[in-house]
């Protein structure tokens, strides 16, 4: 897996970079296949890029480059062959998770302007058709720097894709490094917010999340812009984005996608930094813009506002929370705010791309909730670089479950398949 540099952490560079996942400081043992091949040595039949059949997960731009945490594709297929082209705006060596139905993940890396085959008769679990019927093919994007660009999709000679229709409910994740899966192992698709679409099951989930980014809108730690703006734009603010479009980026077209029903919001880690010198006035002014954002484009969207975790300090004895720097009051007098009958009456909304705000004229009903994550996590589930380890993102995506499924009645569906990559380790021997 490529482990990026301290450059790429503060969005200066992805130039940097080795093959290596650290696990507490020493190299894991990864058996990732070479799925790179010649294409003109098979017999395909081919589906370009916008084949109504490949179905875009998270932000993808009109070139069909991936921006932003854990982005993906997925479709049905007939036979035993799934091979894809990336294009050359591809992250040279990005790893990538794929799966074959409701099987386990493989990962593998992928180069730019080259075809992988991905599924073959070799490849375990190809054979098997049922229960789940098509067969589906699902690829995402582990690496919160890098993206892929997808050229074209291919199936055996005689076979064919099938659309898979989207699930009916959907939840949209805003956040910054905690979010994107920064530091766990397999990052994007290691992260709480991965864990938290995917382990509720039958959801479609987008993470537009990315580290260092501050809410307010000004450079932290190499980020030009905050997300009270990005968010409206379908780039990150990555070094790659600032190569491909500078200054300009796409706005996100809201109408791609169908609204989501429930969106989670984690920032003010880096606002907090004083590195970043940012006001609390100017945060909260943020993350309010972010959430008059949201009810903007998604009206009928539910909120949930979580609490800031900052990591924990030893006290003589013990470990205590670094929690009460966090904004926590601040924090949650807005949370109430939004539910005071001052703002429902006549809400207020905001577009980040024309910076301006504006009253709905209709009262609305209460849409902002709030987490506290307060006592989710202890100072070992922190890793050294200050953020959760996979088993403390684990904590935080099922408590955030449990209180999506007390809150807003949502069943959970996931009831078998993998969520998690590698976290099923035990203990064989009961003697010692």
């Amino acid at each position: 897996m490529w482990s990026l540099s301290r450059l790429a952490i503060f969005g200066l560079s992805i130039l940097s970079v080795s093959a290596t996942i650290l696990q507490n400081g020493q190299p894991r043992i990864t058996n990732f296949p070479n799925t790179r091949i010649d294409p003109s040595s098979y017999s395909f039949n081919t589906y370009p890029r916008n084949a109504s059949e490949i179905s875009y997960k998270g932000r993808w731009d009109s070139k069909y480059v991936s921006w932003w945490s854990a982005p993906g594709i997925k479709f049905g297929y007939t036979g035993q062959t799934v091979a894809v082209t990336f294009g050359n705006w591809t992250s040279d060596g990005v790893l990538v998770g794929y799966r074959i139905s409701g099987l386990d993940w493989i990962f593998t890396n992928v180069t730019a302007s080259g075809t992988h085959l991905f599924v073959s008769p070799e490849t375990q679990g190809s054979d098997l058709t049922a229960p789940i019927s098509p067969s589906t093919f699902e690829l995402r994007v582990t690496n919160w720097a890098c993206g892929i660009q997808i050229e074209s999709v291919h199936v055996a000679k005689g076979e064919e894709l099938i659309k898979i229709p989207d699930y009916g409910r959907r939840i949209e994740v805003i956040g910054d490094s905690l979010a994107s899966g920064m530091y766990t192992s397999y990052e994007g698709l290691s992260s709480w917010a991965y864990g938290l679409g995917a382990g509720l099951g039958n959801t479609e989930y987008s993470i537009t999340a990315y580290p260092g980014i501050c809410a307010a809108d000004q450079d932290c730690w190499g980020n030009p812009r905050g997300q009270v703006h990005q968010w409206f734009y379908t780039s990150d603010t990555s070094y790659r984005a600032s190569v491909m479009y500078g200054d300009n980026p796409e706005p996100w077209d809201f109408s791609k996608r169908p609204a989501a029903d429930i969106v989670i919001i984690n920032i003010g880690t880096n606002d907090q930094n004083s590195h970043n010198n940012v006001s609390t006035t100017t945060y909260i002014d943020a993350l309010t813009k972010i959430i008059q954002g949201v009810h903007g484009k998604w009206p009928k969207a539910q909120v949930v506002v979580m609490s800031l975790w900052l990591g924990f300090y030893q006290s003589g004895n013990t470990y205590l929370p670094n929690a009460p720097q966090g904004f926590v009051n601040e924090i949650y007098q807005m949370y109430k705010w939004f539910n005071s009958d001052g703002y429902l009456r006549n809400p207020i909304v905001y577009d980040g791309v024309t910076k301006k705000t504006s009253n709905t004229g209709k009262r609305t009903k209460p849409f902002v909730h709030y987490f506290n994550t307060t006592g989710i996590m202890q100072h070992n589930d922190i890793g050294p670089q200050w953020h959760p380890t996979d088993v403390g993102a684990i904590k935080v995506a099922s408590h955030l479950q449990q209180f999506i499924r007390m809150t807003f009645r949502w069943e959970f569906y996931a009831t078998g398949p993998e969520v998690f990559h590698e976290t099923e380790y035990w203990n064989d021997e009961p003697g010692y």
